[in-house]
């Protein structure tokens, strides 16, 4: 299997499963002197953690630690410049829940096509294809935050949508410490009632995430194939769950008029910022802001119709413990891997200079 690797100069190679031992990462070409240590990391992962605060009733009962262990690449509390090994234990996989899955395909997941094309899988909740893969994303992206925050570079992700039903982006600021990532204190009740009934009902939900970046310099970013912007649309395409992404005014571009879209220049800046701070692929120096799509959880506790591994019809019910919806776990995810890029194109760009 290859697609392991992600980035260039800072580089995330991952591995591990959802029910094997453990999963973690290495990441390479992340400079020496930077501030990281145990804990760093691990206020990352708490946020994505099972049974996090912030999951409410939308996630799933598996109870997992997702405590980090730093292996290399740090001493006296700085990177030291060589590779940065981490570890993540699996400790709550109860992988009796899957085991009639050994002989079905799960709509909407990954079975069938992992059959398709290494002749074998793992049924155990999906192995390398489970959302639990994301707790290795979480952890290089701490490390990505770190190296970032030296170069005054933070970035923050809050939900704008879930289930169809937005909220208003009035504190997003404070949306790290509120239900679901909210940036609207308001809509969290809503919410939360959604998440029940979907619940009750066997069923789960979808939502919108957005990931802003405040402090990016200008000049980041490659013209043509390595567009900022198209290496941010890679980054969070990769995380299974989501579906589209958009930069700046994404798809409302498309209904404005070139009069209403441009961002009028002034001194000193911008007036606004319909570009997501990207201009040709480079980087203006606005908050770059971009916005990921999320697709409900496929395992659902409804009967579903599919085939068995010899091509049968087969009527399926998914058990096991699951999310009602990637949001929120799937926030701190996709702020990890827009880190990750920013981690990367600042690099080349100090080669560069």
């Amino acid at each position: 299997m290859s697609g392991n690797t992600f980035g260039r100069i800072f580089r995330l190679t991952t591995y591990g499963e959802s029910h094997g031992p453990g999963l973690g990462g290495v990441v390479d070409g992340c400079p020496a002197g930077v501030p990281l240590d145990e804990a760093v990391i691990q206020r990352e992962l708490d946020l994505r953690r099972p049974g996090s605060a912030a999951a409410g009733l939308a996630g799933t009962a598996r109870k997992e630690p997702d405590t980090v262990r730093l292996l290399s690449g740090v001493f006296e509390g700085v990177t030291t410049g060589t590779p940065i090994g981490f570890h993540i234990a699996n400790e709550d996989q109860r992988s009796r829940d899957y085991g009639d899955l050994a002989r079905l395909y799960r709509p909407g997941h990954a079975d069938i096509t992992y059959d398709v094309k290494y002749g074998l899988r793992d049924h155990r909740g999906g192995g390398r294809a489970s959302g639990r893969e994301t707790v290795s994303r979480v952890a290089g992206g701490a490390v990505a935050q770190a190296l970032l925050a030296m170069h005054d570079i933070s970035l923050r992700a809050y939900t704008v949508e879930m289930g169809g039903v937005p909220a208003d982006v009035v504190d997003p600021a404070g949306a790290q410490e509120r239900m679901f990532f909210s940036p609207d204190p308001d809509v969290v009740p809503a919410w939360e009632s959604l998440v029940h009934d979907v619940r009750a009902e066997g069923d789960t939900l979808g939502g919108i995430v957005q990931v802003e970046a405040t402090g990016v310099p200008a000049g980041l970013g490659e013209p043509v194939f390595d567009k900022l912007d198209a290496l941010l649309a890679h980054a969070l395409m990769s995380v299974g769950a989501v579906k589209a992404v958009e930069v700046g005014a994404g798809l409302e571009a498309a209904r404005l008029r070139g009069s209403e879209n441009n961002d009028p220049i002034i001194p000193g800046g911008f007036h606004t910022n319909h570009a997501g701070g990207i201009l040709g692929g480079i980087s203006n120096g606005q908050p770059v802001v971009v916005r990921a799509a999320v697709k409900p959880i496929p395992s659902i506790a409804q009967e579903q119709i599919t085939i068995d591994t010899n091509g049968r019809p087969a009527p399926l019910r998914v058990g096991g413990r699951h999310d009602i919806c990637a949001i929120p776990r799937v926030v701190p995810v996709l702020k990890a891997m827009a880190a990750l890029v920013l981690a990367d194109v600042l690099l080349l760009q100090r080669r560069m200079g």
